[in-house]
This record gives C-alpha cells, structure tokens and sequence, in this order.
C-alpha cells in the first residue's frame, strides 16, 4: 500500500493533541485498539511517564511473577540471593529443608534490611540490633527485649514471599492470587519441551544498570529487525531476516525464532543430544515471559535477562546464561563457552548503545512512534499485554 503523507501527519497531529490531554494509559489503550496490520509503536509517554511507571509498580510487578535467578545458584542449605520487586525487599533461600523459600527481607523490629546481595548463610542477622531470624523466617532470637511486655518472640516470622521453580528459573510473586506459574507458561514448557531447559547448567550471573526505560530493553529483545543494524560488528551478518518467525503471542509471553548454522557451534545441539530432529537442532527460541524474563534458548546454550525498573530511565538488569546438559561435561565447552561469553559482552554494548540511544529519543520534543515491521509483532503483543493490565 503506498505511503499516504496526508493520513501519516494527521496521525502525528492527534499523537501530539491526544497527549497533552490524556494519560499515557489512555493513549495506550487507543494505541492498541488497531490489528497488528496498523500497529505503530506504543505512545512516548509509556516510557516517560512517572504516572505510567507507578501504574507498572502497582498493576504489573506487584501484580505478577518476576524472575529473581536461577534456582541452581542456590545449591547448598543457606545459599540466598536478594532483590526488590516493586519497592519490597524479598530474599530467596535454600531452606534448611533444602527447598527454594523466598521471605520479606525487612527486619520485625526497626525496618532494617537484612541480607544483602548473594551468599550463603546459617541464619539471617539483621545488621542493625542483631535480631537473628531462622533460614525459614523464624525469629530466633532478640537481644535486650525482655524488659518490653509486648515483645513475645513466639509466632515471629518474617513474611511469606510466594516461590516457585519454573523449568529452572526462581519465580516470585507479591500476588497471593496469581495462577501457578507452570499453569500460566503451559505452552512455553510445550514448545520447548525437547530443550530439558531446567537442567541448563548456569556459569555466569552478573547485574548492570543501563540508562534507558525497562520497555525500551524488553521490546529490543523482543524483535530481531534490528540485529543486521545495530549488531553489524559481532551477529548481524548471521541474521537472515527471511528465517526469522514471529508468530502472534499468548496472554502471558511472546516469542520468535530464528534458525542458526554451524558457524557458532554450540548454539546446535550436542552431538550427544539424540532427542532433537532435524531444524529443532538449530532452533534458537527467544521467549519474553511477561513482564520482564527474557530467555535466548538454543539447543546448545542459553541467556537471560530479568528487568526491573529504577526510575523512567533507568532499567536494574540481572544477566545470566549458561550452557545444555550435554555441553556441560564436553571436552572443548570451556573454551566454546568462553569465546561465547565474550561474544555476548559485545553483542550487550551494542544494545546499550542502541536502547540508551532509543530512550534520548524518546524524550525530545518531536518524538512520534512509527508503524511496527512485520518482524516487530512481539512488540505489538506487549502492548496489548501492557494495556491490559493498566487502566486508562
């Protein structure tokens, strides 16, 4: 259909009337209410807005499960990881039961934080009066309570964060209502049934800060329009645009697909892995779980990213990955896996430069979002998923 100028400066003119009247919200919804066929990109002030992003905090992740890691880091008894999920302090244990247990992070007494970062532990202190709490959230112990006739330790506990472990990931929730997670992701665990993804062995863990909005992030993931661009000088020559399948998304995730050939070896699967057939043994999966786990799973390696926001612009960033069961104990998978790592700390500076660049454009005054490329559905899908959850 050729390019109509008169109907494309009107379209800028009711974007830039509608916002300075409505809620980001409000013009998301009407963003979102045309087929994929006329979609364009969500509004500027989905990104901008401090409204916005506390509608995020409220209705998105206070409201769904939110990747906190993988359970393998968590090993031994005492072994834990802390993060925040919407402005609540949560750590995520392995209990003295050996299960994974995840527990408010904030002292019973004065409101401390207690743990910080990741490690492993006999029992939780708090650093501020030495209130020392069980693996399993008890409270053992108060020093120079016993002149306080409240103060009564029995029945003590820190509260329940609610925890599951999906396909090998830690999933918390803050919803005491949300449906379990394996319910909700059914026809991920379908379509990437023959990966065994649960038993990828993670060999890296690392959390970074980039100056730009948590969507900007999510949404480059979600599309691979923009590896033959942006990644020119490390994967955008092995991008072939006409391989990549972008098929409509489902209420709780999206995802793409792209075939991958033998020049990066351990993206195929291991000699080893008889359970996949044919194109599956080059199939890279790239998952967006809503709203913000995002999983690159080849037959040979994976990597993920779980995104929180800090402010409109900036995005908290836990970057992860590792390789297959069967390229765990392979001869040559250090060295594979070294050269990939590296790979993947290059491909990570050309999309900080390109999301940060992304966010600066945001911001100026005559920005105006542009209609979406047919590879650009996953993002589409997101926004739906976005709208749905926020009231306009």
């Amino acid at each position: 259909m050729p390019c109509d100028q008169e109907i494309r400066a009107k379209f800028m003119s009711d974007i830039a009337t509608s916002s300075k009247h409505k809620s980001a919200a409000a013009d998301l919804a009407e963003n979102t209410a045309v087929p994929f066929e006329k979609a364009h990109a969500m509004p500027v002030g989905v990104y901008t807005s401090e409204a916005f992003l506390a509608g995020e905090l409220e209705h998105v992740f206070s409201h769904d499960w939110f990747c906190a890691g993988r359970a393998s880091a968590l090993a031994k008894i005492g072994d834990y990881l802390t993060i925040e999920l919407a402005g609540q302090p949560i750590m995520v244990l392995r209990n003295s039961e050996g299960r994974l247990q995840a527990q408010s992070n904030v002292c019973l007494h004065r409101m401390s934080t207690l743990l910080d970062g990741r490690g492993n532990t006999r029992s939780i202190v708090c650093p501020y009066h030495a209130w020392t709490y069980e693996l399993d959230g008890r409270l053992r112990g108060a020093p120079a309570m016993n002149e306080n006739l409240s103060f009564c330790k029995k029945g003590m506990r820190l509260p329940v964060v609610r925890c599951e472990d999906w396909l090998g990931w830690i999933m918390v929730t803050l919803n005491p209502d949300a449906a379990p997670v394996a319910e909700q992701l059914t026809d991920v665990e379908a379509l990437v049934e023959d990966y065994d993804a649960v038993n990828y062995e993670e060999s890296f863990f690392e959390t970074h800060v980039w100056d730009t909005n948590w969507k900007v992030l999510a949404e480059n993931f979600m599309e691979s329009y923009h590896l033959p661009v942006c990644h020119r000088g490390t994967i955008g020559g092995l991008s072939r645009l006409d391989e990549m399948i972008c098929p409509p998304g489902k209420p709780t995730f999206n995802y793409h697909t792209i075939l991958k050939d033998d020049s990066l070896k351990i993206a195929l699967a291991h000699p080893d892995n008889t359970r996949m057939k044919g194109d599956r043994r080059r199939t890279t999966y790239l998952l967006a779980i809503y709203p913000s786990l995002l999983i690159t799973l080849t037959p040979g390696y994976f990597w993920y990213l779980s995104l929180h926001p800090q402010g409109v612009g900036q995005v908290q960033i836990m970057f992860g990955g590792g390789m297959s069961a069967e390229y765990a104990n392979d001869a040559d998978a250090q060295a594979n896996f070294a050269k990939l790592k590296t790979l993947l700390d290059e491909v990570n500076v050309e999309d900080r430069g390109c999301t940060e660049k992304v966010f600066r454009g945001l911001c100026s005054r005559l920005a105006v979002p542009g209609p979406l490329s047919h590879l650009e559905r996953p993002n589409y899908e997101f926004a739906q998923y976005l709208s749905n959850r926020i009231p306009a």
